[in-house]
């Protein structure tokens, strides 16, 4: 089952959030020095002290789950194939249920219906997502060229 992290709206408490934030820089400073490791042995304490192996996918999703908590934010783990209510995928968008319905009915986003309830895979809408980041940046690039040609920047 492939995971992926989506951040929740809830806040962490400051003290959390410091130790996240401690943890992500030591789990991004271990995986830059050791690149090419596929393994990852990790000691936990307790009365088992045998090192616990992990996948390298598993730390590196470790990592931005850190980063999140250490910015003050919550962390859900949602499977893609889990399917999402349209006010569930709304608040992952951060946008208004009637908007992601206007989505849903242009074809941006794929959907099925169970009865008369629309269903979204959140790999559907994390592909919607990384799309829309993808022209936000194109439309940006093109107002900085425009600003820099016109010499305002």
């Amino acid at each position: 089952m492939t995971k992926t992290r989506i951040p929740s709206s809830e806040a962490l408490p400051p003290d959390s959030s410091r130790v996240a934030h401690e943890a992500t820089r030591r789990v991004r400073d271990y995986l830059q020095a050791n690149r090419q490791q596929r393994k990852i042995r990790v000691t936990v304490e307790g009365e088992d002290r045998r090192p616990l192996e992990l996948p390298r996918e598993a730390v590196e999703l470790l990592a931005g789950m850190l980063a999140h908590m250490g910015a003050g934010r919550s962390v859900a783990i949602v499977p893609r194939d889990a399917e999402l209510t349209t006010q569930q995928a709304a608040d992952l968008l951060n946008v208004s249920r009637p908007f992601l319905i206007g989505l849903l009915e242009a074809g941006e986003i794929e959907y099925r219906t169970v009865g008369t309830h629309r269903r979204i895979t959140a790999s559907s809408l994390l592909g919607y997502k990384a799309r829309d980041d993808q022209r936000r940046r194109h439309a940006a690039d093109e107002l900085t060229e425009l600003g820099q040609d016109m010499g305002l920047i």
